[in-house]
């Protein structure tokens, strides 16, 4: 039987690894995606929403109302107290309440839609690479090779430990049950605070049964957990089970913190929960592991493609580290700030009282929704290495906005300037130019209004990689290094 070659394996079909094949396939890499569920259903109960940022990536290839009909938004994001983000400058200034399993499901109709194959039932046991490429082998017996393989097979990712990548961090201090499930009795509906931590009891998403969320009082994180530790946390903690029985899903998750030492070996990358795990407060794993993706594909795509060279993917680990980083670090303090002792519940009431000042709020709000992202990218206008706002713009062909020009993810340069003032024509074939007007302030979350650029360079990713101002410098540079050296001088 002939080998199977690819561009790009993906392994782990869940949402960082469905998002890169999407962003892959817009780019028509052969991408594949190996997964070890015979389909989308997700056990257990997972991430719970969309932030801001997430939704705008989304909005940026075009299918964000896919997910928007689907689900609640809701205004807030939550650290430590519930912060208020309806006045942010985007489109998307709340929350979107939407489960992990119907997330899943609608961006691997997309991913369909895209014919990306999928080999289902299926695990990668092992795995060698050499100058060339990777060759992959399956629980099947079959093997693959593939130019790229990308692990994103979560927290105890296979991918990451056989590419021998480092993993430090800290082990875990807190545990937590979570189950759902069916009770006899009505419980005590809502949250609950005792000298072990946290609890609380809330109805499912369909109403039929109940969400349980309980603090353990000693660490089990060895261990898979049964209903009958459920039944035992609940009566610990309320002095009854309340009849909890029929479980359809229970797990437990932890504090443990711990990020890749890089993101790259070789000719294997890591993202998602491959690269990086922290406790779920906040609701901020699944949005970055989907930010990462949509970070590495098209630099991916340029370097399978020869346009770039190898080196452009240095910047994945360089610009996503920092930022899955930052959200370690922020959910330790969580964390942290939920200890059940006096002097924690002190410290706890002044960081009520501070972030209920709108400085501090729009700043932890906006890292919280991934609005601030800045990738360092040197000195320059405040836009440079943040997220291009989906502004409204007047073009010759009528209004349009900017989220509408990266479908595809292809970069483009807008010019506010008046028209023909930028050739890019060596570039032509991979940059699109718009020529363009935008009457309104420009306003970033966090930092306010910056002033009016001559000139924009968007990536694929939505960041600005370039910004002009009278004298148009450093705009070939910008080109050359996004975007590869022009096939013709």
């Amino acid at each position: 039987m002939a080998m199977i070659e690819h561009d790009v394996l993906i392994v782990g079909g869940g949402p960082t690894g469905l998002m890169l094949a999407g962003e892959l396939a817009l780019a028509r890499i052969d991408v594949a995606v190996v997964e070890r569920r015979v389909n989308q259903d997700v056990a257990g109960l997972r991430a719970r929403g969309l932030h801001s940022r997430t939704i705008e990536v989304l909005d940026q290839r075009g299918i964000a109302d896919r997910f928007l009909s689907q689900g609640q938004s809701l205004q807030v994001v939550h650290f430590h107290i519930p912060l208020n983000i309806s006045d942010f400058p985007t489109r998307h200034n709340y929350v979107l309440a939407l489960s992990q399993k119907h997330f899943e499901r609608i961006l691997a109709h997309w991913v369909d839609e895209l014919a990306v194959p999928i080999y289902r039932e299926r695990e990668v046991t092992g795995f060698v690479q050499d100058d060339t490429g990777v060759d992959i082998e399956l629980s099947d017996g079959n093997s693959l090779r593939a130019k790229y393989l990308v692990g994103c097979d979560g927290g105890r990712s296979l991918i990451r430990k056989t590419a021998g990548i480092e993993f430090p961090g800290l082990d875990p201090t807190t545990s937590w049950l979570i189950a759902e499930a069916e009770m006899s009795e009505e419980p005590e509906w809502g949250f609950r605070h005792d000298a072990v931590g946290t609890h609380a009891i809330g109805k499912s998403e369909d109403a039929k049964r109940v969400c349980v969320v309980l603090t353990e009082q000693q660490i089990e994180a060895a261990s898979e957990p049964t209903l009958l530790d459920v039944s035992e946390a609940l009566i610990a903690v309320y002095g009854t089970d309340y009849g909890i029985h029929s479980a359809t899903c229970i797990s437990r998750f932890t504090d443990m913190t711990r990020q890749a030492a890089t993101y790259r070996e070789g000719r294997v990358l890591l993202a998602g929960d491959a690269a990086h795990v922290h406790p779920p407060l906040g609701g901020q794993g699944l949005n970055v592991g989907v930010q990462d993706a949509v970070n590495l594909g098209w630099k991916l795509a340029q370097v399978v493609n020869r346009t770039s060279p190898q080196s452009l993917l240095d910047t994945y680990h360089a610009e996503r580290h920092p930022v899955a980083a930052r959200v370690l670090r922020n959910t330790m303090a969580h964390v942290a700030l939920r200890r059940p002792d006096d002097r924690t519940k002190v410290l706890g009431g002044y960081f009520s009282e501070l972030l209920s000042m709108d400085e501090p709020r729009k700043r932890m709000a906006a890292e919280m929704s991934g609005l601030d992202i800045h990738y360092n990218l040197g000195a320059g206008h405040p836009l440079l290495g943040r997220r291009m706002p989906d502004l409204d713009l007047i073009t010759t062909n009528g209004p349009l906005r900017v989220f509408a020009l990266l479908h595809n993810a292809r970069p483009v340069l807008i010019n506010f300037a008046e028209p023909g003032d930028f050739d890019i024509t060596p570039w032509a074939d991979r940059v699109q130019l718009i020529d363009a007007k935008y009457i309104g302030t420009w306003e970033l979350p966090a930092l306010g209004v910056v002033a009016a650029p001559v000139a924009v360079l968007i990536r694929p990713d939505g960041h600005v990689a370039w910004v002009g101002d009278a004298s148009k410098g450093g705009l070939t540079d910008a080109l050359t290094t996004w975007f590869g050296v022009p096939a013709v001088a």
